[in-house]
């Protein structure tokens, strides 16, 4: 079982208020390692820089959307290994088809609970301690 503290995150969403709620969130989960990015090409700057174990990033968002974002970091080694959750406004069956065939390791639909976001992120490390 992971300790959520030992999980580091970067967050993409080109909303600072859903950066914030998200963060907020994943504290109230445990976790305490975040960076923040507000699009897709800030967020592959900030991952060639220093990869994180997980990233949460909308789909919509100047620049470089989540798919992008999504298709850029399983493209680049150092990178591949990184979780990635697809945020989205809408359980669009499409996108989240689109997303499952570029790796994405699991989705979540705005607006969502601690609860539910602890659900999805233990779908992909398991039991968070």
């Amino acid at each position: 079982m992971p300790a959520a503290s030992a999980i580091h995150t970067l967050i993409v969403d080109d909303q600072m208020s859903m950066r914030g709620l998200i963060r907020t969130s994943l504290q109230q989960i445990g976790m305490r390692e975040f960076r923040e990015a507000a699009d897709g090409e800030a967020a592959l700057r900030e991952m060639i820089a220093k990869p994180a174990h997980l990233i949460i990033s909308d789909f919509n968002m100047p620049k470089l959307d989540g798919l992008g974002l999504l298709r850029a970091v399983r493209a680049h080694p150092p990178t591949q290994g990184s979780a990635f959750i697809m945020l989205t406004g809408r359980a669009d069956r499409e996108l989240v088809q689109r997303a499952v065939q570029f790796g994405v390791n699991n989705y979540l639909v705005k607006p969502f609970t601690v609860a539910q976001l602890k659900e999805k992120l233990e779908g992909v490390f398991g039991p968070l301690t």
